[in-house]
């Protein structure tokens, strides 16, 4: 299913819309696997935030293979033009 990012949370992290629904939970806020951007107030943090933001949002990515959800975050894959997206931030 395709989901419309609709906010750049940080580098690594995006919510989406429609909510994702995952072992009898839902929510909107997404964890990429593959790749862990520097954290607020880190050096990079800005700097990663804005080449996901630029990549992704409005834009429609694809939710796969999802294996956990922590802090109310689903982690699982995330596909942008057939191509995971921790393909595009292999820096980190």
């Amino acid at each position: 299913m395709n989901f419309r990012v609709i906010k750049t949370i940080d580098g690594d992290t995006i919510e989406v819309t429609p909510n994702w629904n995952w072992s009898n939970q839902n929510g909107s806020v997404v964890r990429p696997l593959g790749y862990d951007t520097p954290e607020m107030g880190q050096p990079g943090y800005q700097t990663a935030k804005d080449k996901l933001a630029r990549l992704v949002l409005g834009k429609y990515v694809e939710l796969k293979d999802a294996v956990n959800i922590t802090y109310g975050r689903l982690l699982c894959d995330v596909y942008y033009n057939g191509k995971k997206l921790a393909d595009y931030f292999a820096e980190y």
